[in-house]
């Protein structure tokens, strides 16, 4: 040949790196020695030369690293010099591998130099001369460059002939790369491209190089080819020959795949391949053999995928792996496989991809090893161990990760989809990413930066592709993208790293997941999710102005586990943090959690419901605090998928009746979550629901009768959620709230009830809101200098507005109006919440039209500013009674685009041009009817035709929905819309009348009324809006005037016209919201169906032939009132009829086990069953001819046992009423008798002291246990083998029924056992006795448990809980008392009874407690938080007992009355603020110019009250006990008061101010002067004091008198004052200077009372001993004495001109005496007891109380004009107004009433005249019926008929 064969360019290659491989080959085996202590090898080496690994080498002088020095000489021999070795060795401190890794890289170095010298080497065989040639060749080496680089296949190198070439210029040779084919060149005459001036102008080749490539050469001289597959082979080329190469791909020679399989199984377990890994492993390199190849399914889709088919471009069948700790091993094993020639094998192929990126970015060397013997190729693939993913041999977390993630994506062919592309392409970057990390193509910096953004599973909480819901597993193998996305998941889900790599990993695959597999419109976590709903909500509070200041000026609110009631003084109640107490709830199943497996805590999921109802009034801040505590949440949220979620749902927003299963989807779309992936998120994410508003949806959501519980009509079982839901009070029934809210499971809910402010929370929110106003304060702006000092004394200014600003939104809302109020309003002006309402919509309007104002300015629009008021004001007026009509507060826009500001003002500006310029009072309104209002597509359409006013006035809540700023907004405008609808109805006139008449107008009026807004719709639902029209019935805006009578006139339309109903019944429920009095009223024919009529007062009215049906009449004055022929279909009283048959007091009452039945039993002798649901008597046992003493039912109720005092025991049959068995002469009394549990037997005492037991069934006695001393009760266990007794001895004992022995005796009581009962199957007792204790004993030890303590005085009754928690208690010390059951501690002390309290139980729910007393009061008590919820009055005596229906919310009560009632203690919905005193009125006055009426209370209030409409117009409070009595001073201007405490109080009705005569003792006296300066006090240790009444200061002490001063009166010239006293005297008193003028003595007896004459010349007096006395002002001597009273005379007054006394005393009379004769003019009399007499203003007539009724007299016949009935109990007080025209009074039934006549004259012939005009407050009695006519009534139920009759009504 030509040129060289290819073995010389090989060997020129093996040698050269078979130096390089002999050097690694010791290096790795003398470092391996020292480093890892082979034990084999350190025993060639001598002990004592070892030297300690990071320990100080002790070996000194020449001994020292002697061992080292030998091992290193042998490695290197004289490649190395010693000295430079010992050099090393010293400096490394002996440590041997760092001398060899030295060492080895500076040799390694030297030797790739010379690698062209030594292929010369072989050419020469003189050694001297080879010696010199490699010397200087080395020099010239470092200068060698060649240009171009070799790649797989031809590599020709030659000479480049462009003169522009840098590389010809420089004569160096290029590489140039032709790959794989064919060629044919002459050496001297190519023309290849030049790699470095890319011109074709390398003319000429001297070497070709054959890469990674089979082949063959022939030269022109020599056509026989040489063939290599080596990987790696060059060829000298000779000038003047022509040359032909061949070069091809690698590739196996197999003829089938089986053959190739069985090549390669073969070649894996040659001689060659185990000889390579032997020697591999023998310099300690893990080689890892495949345990067999690869399987034929798996390779014939590899092959099928990547080769199309081609199975011989398969190498890795079976793959050998080999596995380096470094990177310098990794050379070694490289070194030691590329001499495989060495084991009859040929190095094929050599791919580095270890130093550059493969495709998929591994970090290997990838070796073809040629196996001749088998002809096959065997392929390794050598590494870091650090960068293999090999399990078992990894360091990688997740090692198999990388390998699914490329057999996931290697087949995948995506179909033509941009999106499955562009998945696939980024799916392969990933991969890469992943390997990059892996194999650390990113440096460690880099992969911590990574691996920095790590955030667990757990804690983000990986969401599934939404893609995959509802897919079956074949359908995901079936597509590629969604098997990638499982797999992607299961990962995340799975994988939780713990290095820094696994963690760059991790992100690098969730940031890839979240991209491409969730994609950019679902969140791919919790967290992501968190956050984006964290934006939702960022980007609502942007949108929503007035919910961020809200925010800003949140003051933390106060609740409790009951309901305010406006009589309770929150500042003494102990209230709770809200925020605190949702923390408690919400960390409830926390704790629960830790107890629990997560298993177990998925089944609970689906089973229990945490939920709490929060509700509180309208404006009490319930929305407003469930954004601060979303907000709150949010603020302490932290990622993690575990943590609950916080989600603020508007239920108006996004409530459709249509779709109520969804709501939660509805809402978390409207925060911007896509809705696929909501499946996956109710799956995985835990929430916390804030559902605000439930109340605003009840009315749509009512009307769907199935699932009426919320939590399963809402679906939220299909949430891991805890439920939030508001709700505004008394909007629901007590029942609604049950069924809707609560459900069956009423203990997972949890109720929080929100309170007013307190006084400290309003001063703090003041200062808050001061705080803002500064903040945002504009130029100009005089209110924003406003400090909060000023805030509170203007708020104190405006008495009314008090109750007010106690709820949250009220108190912001009025304060941003309140320089604006204080303009409009003077001081002391009673503001109604309508003008609070219309003062801040103005100052709304005019802010909002200022904007648009300055809007227009800037595109040079002028535009009237009163326009654009007119039609925000419209807009809101009729946007608001829309959503009314439709109930619902969001306006949804459908087609909606944001347009730019300019475009709205042009349209706004030509709507205001067509606005009508007349008053909106007089517009008339016209709006579609209902019918065709329901065919309106869209009813929104309107309010967003074209404009977007809107945007201007309207709260934007959502993309396209709209609300008003709050729903008491809505209801304003609402009711405004309404209001001015009828208001501004003109008449027209009538053709030839000047002026019309009234019947004329009411014509045309009830034309009209149909169409008018108020009878579309019942607003029996809307609260507020009803409050809103009632505020403009005394609205002194003159536009208003005419309201109320309009009012009226709608109820008078319905008598004609059926279809103003609506309006008729909104009316009549408007009016009473009001408090208007509808009594006497001519009402025949109304109709006003469905009316709420709850304490209105009717008394007298007409109501005969109207309908009434489903008319609510909870504790409504009826007296009186004619119902002749009405409709009353479902009429609601809220009250039952009682159970009427007893004649005498009912003993005792008790439910049939099953509750259907009432057995009750009365000292009348009878036993008598009633049906429990209907009332009816059933049965009436009789027979008994003593009093019946005890009764009972059978467990099974079949029966009944009772004992009585005519020594007889008898068993009744319950169905038929018949005694069964009866057992006469018991001895001596039968004192008790008691069933057993299984009926079998019953046990009976009596006074012979002996326990008798009794088989039923035979009737035979079976036991007599002797008892001593007296037995009083006895009870069978639950087993019936015991029976307890207690006795007179204070002493329990336990009995044995069988044998008749004593088990145990337990003693302890200190006196008299009032009662024993068993506990808990029989192993306890529970004891109760008049030594005031409640004892549990142990029946098993006889010993005593627990003593609970704490009553004062005997204890009347004991029960436990029905869950067995709890004990009640109830004494004769007035109180009931709450233990726990497993401690004994007290947990509530219940006070209200004012008498003993007879007995307390528990309802069936443990929640709540009743009670009833010798005050003759029912009290129902919540059990949680020891508050009152309600008294229940009617009975007139002692309640005896009492019990909770065991299904209904009722209560039956008996009475010694003789009565068995029936309470519905469902809570009433108040419609209406309850006016009026909560407890006894005690006093009432007049004030001087007759316009106003002033009454005091036990309840600790002065009320002030307009005389013309009965409204109130002030509350005065203060005082700690009840109010005795009451006085105006003369001008009105104060009002002085007292109770019998030591702080009488002046306030000033005007200035608010208030002054305290403080006392040192109790007083029981107070009077004004006549002028209205001065104070007359009297304590009751007989001392006088005069005040000054503007200071408020002490003038004078008068002293004198020697008892208790009992009355005390001014002279008419102010300048005298009189007092009298039990030490039997009168005395006259100088006031100005404080001494007694006159004593006055004669009584023999204390004086009652002293009056002054008119002219002040005289005194009357009047005393206990039966006189009456005048006597003589200057003289002070006794002129008349008025003897006739057969009694004490207890009162006595002047005629007003002096001329006559009136008197009245105990003997029940009244007398009239001549006053200057002395002689009895007349006697009134009416066989009752008379008091508070009083003349009228001219001494005609005079008025007197007796008991309940007001008598009014002739004064010169003595004859009684007239009787004034109506209140309840007895009248305390009754005052005629100065001109007499009107009476006052007050009662012990609450009330006072106003009573007048007709003509304002008192016409004697005209004896019932006078009527009540009005009552202000609710009876006591709740509902009256007295004189009232029910003839022929249509639609009552019998129990109602039978209750009208109870209550004094007649048919």
């Amino acid at each position: 040949m030509a040129f060289n064969t290819s073995d010389v360019g090989n060997r020129d290659h093996v040698s050269a790196t078979e130096t390089q491989n002999e050097v690694f080959i010791k290096f790795e085996e003398i470092r391996y020695t020292f480093t890892k202590g082979d034990e084999k090898k350190l025993r060639d080496i001598p002990q004592g030369c070892v030297k300690m690994v990071g320990g100080m080498d002790k070996r000194i002088g020449s001994e020292k690293y002697e061992m080292e020095m030998k091992a290193l000489i042998r490695l290197y021999g004289d490649m190395v010099k010693e000295e430079e070795l010992k050099k090393k060795l010293e400096e490394s401190n002996g440590n041997v591998s760092i001398v060899i890794e030295q060492m080895t890289a500076t040799l390694m170095r030297q030797d790739s130099n010379t690698q062209d010298l030594i292929a010369q080497q072989s050419e020469h065989k003189d050694v001297n001369a080879e010696a010199e040639q490699r010397a200087e060749k080395l020099k010239k080496e470092d200068e060698k460059v060649e240009i171009g680089t070799t790649k797989p296949g031809i590599n020709l190198q030659g000479y480049c002939t462009n003169i522009d070439c840098l590389a010809a210029k420089a004569k160096l040779p290029v590489w140039v790369n032709l790959g794989f084919g064919a060629i044919s060149f002459h050496a001297d005459n190519t023309l290849y491209y030049c790699p470095d001036c890319g011109q074709s102008t390398v003319a000429s080749i001297i070497k070709t190089m054959i890469f990674n490539a089979e082949h063959s050469i022939s030269a022109s001289n020599d056509p026989t080819p040489a063939t290599d597959n080596h990987y790696q082979c060059f060829y000298q080329i000779k000038s003047g020959l022509s040359y032909e190469l061949k070069a091809k791909k690698i590739k196996q020679h197999a003829t089938s795949l089986e053959d190739l399989i069985t090549r390669s199984e073969a070649a894996m377990t040659s001689v060659e391949i185990i000889n390579l890994v032997a020697e591999l492993q023998k310099y300690l390199i893990t080689v890892v053999k495949p345990p067999k190849v690869k399987d034929k399914v798996r390779l014939l889709e590899k092959i099928q995928c990547d080769y199309n088919g081609d199975y011989n471009q398969v190498f890795d069948v079976g793959r050998f792996t080999i596995l380096c700790d470094n990177s310098t091993k990794l050379q070694t094993a490289v070194a030691v496989m590329k001499k495989a020639e060495k084991f009859n094998l040929i190095v094929s192929e050599d791919k580095d991809f270890f130093e550059k990126q493969s495709k998929t970015h591994h970090r290997f060397h990838n070796i073809k090893l040629y196996v001749p013997k088998h002809d096959v190729y065997v392929e390794m693939q050598a590494t870091l161990k650090s960068f293999t993913t090999l399990e078992g041999y990894t360091v990688i977390e997740n090692p198999k990760l990388s390998h699914l993630f490329y057999e996931h994506i290697r087949a995948w062919q995506p179909n033509d989809s941009e999106i499955e592309e562009e998945f696939k392409q980024a799916s392969d970057e990933t991969l890469t990413k992943i390997n990059d990390i892996i194999c650390e193509w990113v440096d460690d910096k880099g992969i911590q930066k990574i691996a920095n953004r790590y955030k667990p599973h757990l804690d983000i909480g990986i969401l599934k592709p939404p893609q995959l819901s509802k897919k079956s597993e074949a359908e995901i193998n079936d597509n590629v993208p969604l098997k990638m996305a499982h797999f992607v998941y299961e990962q995340l889900c799975k994988f939780a790293p713990e290095k820094k790599k696994g963690k760059a990993i991790y992100v690098t695959l969730y940031e890839y997941y979240k991209k491409y597999v969730i994609g950019d419109k679902y969140p791919a976590s919790c967290a992501d999710f968190a956050l984006l709903l964290q934006e939702a909500r960022k980007q609502e509070m942007e949108e929503d102005i007035a919910i961020a200041q809200a925010l800003e000026t949140y003051i933390p609110l106060q609740a409790n586990n009951y309901p305010h009631i406006d009589t309770n003084d929150n500042e003494k109640q102990e209230t709770f943090d809200c925020y605190q107490y949702v923390t408690e709830f919400l960390k409830t199943e926390e704790k629960e959690e830790k107890k629990e497996h997560i298993e177990q805590q998925q089944q609970q999921h689906n089973q229990k419901k945490s939920i709490m109802i929060i509700q509180g009034k309208s404006g009490s801040g319930k929305s407003i605090f469930c954004r601060h505590l979303e907000q709150a949440l949010w603020n302490s949220y932290i990622s993690n998928s575990k943590n609950p979620i916080p989600v603020y749902i508007s239920l108006p927003r996004v409530y459709n009746k249509n779709n109520e299963r969804d709501i939660i989807l509805q809402s978390l779309q409207s925060k911007n979550i896509n809705k696929e992936i909501l499946d996956v998120i109710s799956e995985k994410v835990p929430f916390i629901f804030i559902m605000d508003g439930f109340d605003e949806i009840f009315d749509f959501y009512r009307k769907n009768e199935n699932d009426k519980y919320f939590y399963d009509r809402f679906n939220l079982k299909q949430w891991n959620a805890k439920v939030i839901v508001t709700c505004r009070s008394n909007v629901l029934h007590e029942d609604e709230i049950t069924t809707s809210l609560i459900g069956v499971n009423q203990n997972d809910t949890w109720m929080m009830y929100l309170w007013p402010f307190t006084k400290q929370q309003m001063y703090s929110y003041i200062e808050k809101f001061a705080k803002m106003k500064a903040k945002n304060k504009k130029k100009g702006d005089d209110a924003d200098d406003w400090t909060p000092q000023t805030y509170e004394e203007t708020l104190n200014n405006y008495p009314n507005l008090q109750k007010m600003v106690e709820e949250p939104f009220l108190l912001q809302l009025i304060l941003s109006v309140l320089p604006s109020l204080v303009k409009q309003y003077g001081a002391g002006s009673r503001i109604s919440k309508a003008q609070v309402y219309e003062v801040f919509n103005e100052q709304w309007i005019d802010i909002h039209s200022q904007n648009i104002i300055s809007k227009l300015a800037e595109l040079r629009i002028q535009m009237n500013v009163n326009k654009i008021k007119a039609t925000l004001r419209q807009y809101c007026f009729d946007l608001g009674f829309d959503m009314f009509y439709q109930g619902n507060q969001v306006a949804i826009e459908r087609d909606f685009q944001y347009q730019n500001d300019n475009e709205i003002l042009n349209k706004l500006d030509s709507i205001m041009e067509n606005e009508d310029k007349s008053n909106t009072a007089d517009e008339k309104t016209e709006i579609k009817a209902a019918d065709e209002m329901s065919g309106i597509a869209d009813v929104w359409e309107k309010y967003f035709n074209g404009d977007s006013i809107a945007k201007y006035v309207l709260r934007r809540v959502g993309d396209n929905k709209y609300q008003f700023l709050h729903k008491s907004c809505q209801e304003y405008y609402a009711a405004q819309k309404i209001i001015f609808d009828i208001i501004s109805w003109k008449p027209k006139s009538v053709v030839g009348s000047v002026n019309m008449d009234n019947q004329q107008f009411q014509q045309q009026f009830e034309a009209n009324v149909s169409k008018l807004f108020i009878n579309r719709k019942l607003l029996n639902e809307e609260l507020g809006l009803i409050q809103f029209i009632a505020d403009r019935i005394y609205d002194t805006n003159p536009i208003f005037k005419n309201l109320k009578s309009r009012l009226f006139r709608i109820i008078e339309s319905s008598k004609n016209n059926e279809n103003v109903s609506i309006a008729a019944a909104n009316t009549a429920t408007i009016l009473n919201v009001a408090n208007i009095n509808m009594n006497n009223k001519n009402w025949n024919n109304v109709k006003i169906p469905h009316a709420i009529l709850d304490r209105a007062f009717l008394e007298g009215t007409d109501l005969s032939n109207a309908n009434l049906d489903h008319v609510s009449f909870i504790r409504t004055c009826l007296n009186n009132v004619n119902f002749t022929n009405t409709s009353m279909n479902e009429i609601y009283f809220g009250e039952y009829a009682y159970l009427h048959g007893h004649s005498h007091i009912v003993k005792g009452a008790q439910f049939s086990p099953d509750g259907s039945k009432i057995m009750s039993y009365a000292w009348d002798k009878t036993i008598r069953i009633w049906d429990a649901s209907s009332g009816k008597q059933l049965q009436l046992l009789q027979g008994h001819s003593g009093d019946i003493v005890r009764v009972q039912f059978s467990t099974d109720g079949s029966k009944v046992i009772s004992a009585s005092s005519d020594k007889t025991i008898r068993i009744w049959d319950v169905l038929s009423g018949k005694q069964i068995q009866i057992w006469e002469n018991h001895p001596i009394f039968s004192g008790n008798a008691r069933f057993s549990v299984d009926g079998s037997k019953f046990a009976s005492c009596g006074e012979d002291d002996i326990l008798h037991i009794w088989d039923i069934s035979s009737s035979n006695r079976i036991q007599s246990i002797t008892c001593l001393p007296k037995l009083i009760l006895m009870e069978f266990s639950s087993d019936g083998s015991t029976i307890l007794s207690c006795s007179e001895d204070n002493i329990i004992r336990v009995w044995d029924v069988s044998s008749g022995k004593q088990l145990q005796m337990f003693e302890g009581h200190s006196e008299f056992v009032s009662e024993a009962r068993f506990l808990l199957n029989g192993s306890k007792v529970i004891s109760y006795s008049t030594d005031k204790t409640i004892r549990i004993w142990d029946v098993l030890s006889g010993k005593q448990v627990q003593v609970l303590q704490g009553h004062s005085a005997p204890i009347k009754s004991v029960e436990l809980s029905p869950d067995g928690s709890k004990f009640v208690s109830c004494a004769e010390d007035c109180t009931i008392r709450i233990w726990d059951a497993s401690s004994g501690n007290q947990i509530q002390l219940l006070q209200g009874h004012s008498s003993d309290v007879v007995i307390a139980r528990f309802s069936p729910d443990c929640s709540k407690i009743v009670s009833g007393g010798q005050d003759n009061t029912i009290r129902i008590w919540d059990v949680s938080s020891g508050k009152q919820l309600h008294i229940l009055e009617g009975h007139s005596q002692t309640v005896s007992g009492i019990e909770f229906f065991p299904k209904d919310p009722k209560i039956l009560s008996w009475s010694h009355d003789g009565t068995i009632r029936v309470w519905d203690i469902t809570l009433e919905r108040k419609n209406q603020s309850i006016e009026g005193h909560q407890d006894i009125a005690t006093n009432v006055h007049f004030s001087s110019d007759g316009s106003k009426v002033m009454s005091c209370s036990l309840d600790k209030t002065v009320q002030v009250w307009d005389v013309q409409t009965g409204r109130q117009l002030q509350v005065v409070e203060g005082h700690l006990p009840g109010i005795r009595e009451v006085h105006f001073s003369p001008d009105g201007s104060k009002v002085v008061s007292f109770v019998d405490d030591n702080t009488p109080r002046i306030f000033d009705i005007t200035t608010r101010r208030e002054h305290l005569l403080e006392h040192s003792l109790y007083i029981n006296l107070v009077q004004f002067s006549q002028d209205g300066t001065k104070i007359a006090s009297s304590t009751y240790n007989a001392n006088i004091y005069i005040w000054d009444t503007s200071s408020g200061k002490q003038v004078h002490l008068l002293q004198g008198h020697t008892s208790w001063i009992m009355h005390l009166q001014f002279s008419p010239d102010n300048c005298k004052l009189v007092s009298c006293s039990g030490d039997n005297t009168a005395r006259l008193w100088d006031v100005v200077s404080g001494k007694q003028l006159q004593l006055f003595e004669g009584h023999s007896e204390g004086v009652h009372r002293v009056k002054f004459s008119p002219d002040g010349s005289k005194i009357v007096s009047c005393s206990t001993d039966n006189t009456i006395r005048l006597w003589d002002v200057s003289s002070g001597k006794q002129l008349l004495l008025l003897e006739g009273h057969s009694d004490a005379v207890k009162e006595v007054y002047f005629s007003p001109d002096g001329s006559k006394i009136v008197s009245c005393s105990m003997d029940r009379t009244a007398r009239l005496w001549d006053a200057l004769s002395g002689k009895q003019i007349q006697t009134l009399e009416d066989g009752e007891n008379i008091s508070a007499l009083q003349f009228s203003s001219d001494g005609s007539k005079i008025i007197s109380i007796m008991e309940n009724t007001i008598r009014m007299w002739d004064a010169s016949s003595g004859r009684r004009i007239q009787i004034l009935e109506g209140h309840f109990s007895t009248v305390c007080d009754v005052k005629f107004s100065p001109d007499s025209k009107t009476i006052v009074s007050c009662s012990q039934d609450r009330t006072v009433r106003l009573w007048g006549s007709v003509d304002n004259k008192i016409n004697v012939a005209e004896p019932d005249e006078f009527k009540c005009i009005w009552q202000a407050g609710a009876q006591i009695c709740g509902l009256s019926m007295k004189n009232s006519i029910w003839k022929d009534t249509n639609g009552l139920t019998t129990q109602q008929k039978l209750l009208v009759e109870q209550r004094g009504g007649k048919f």
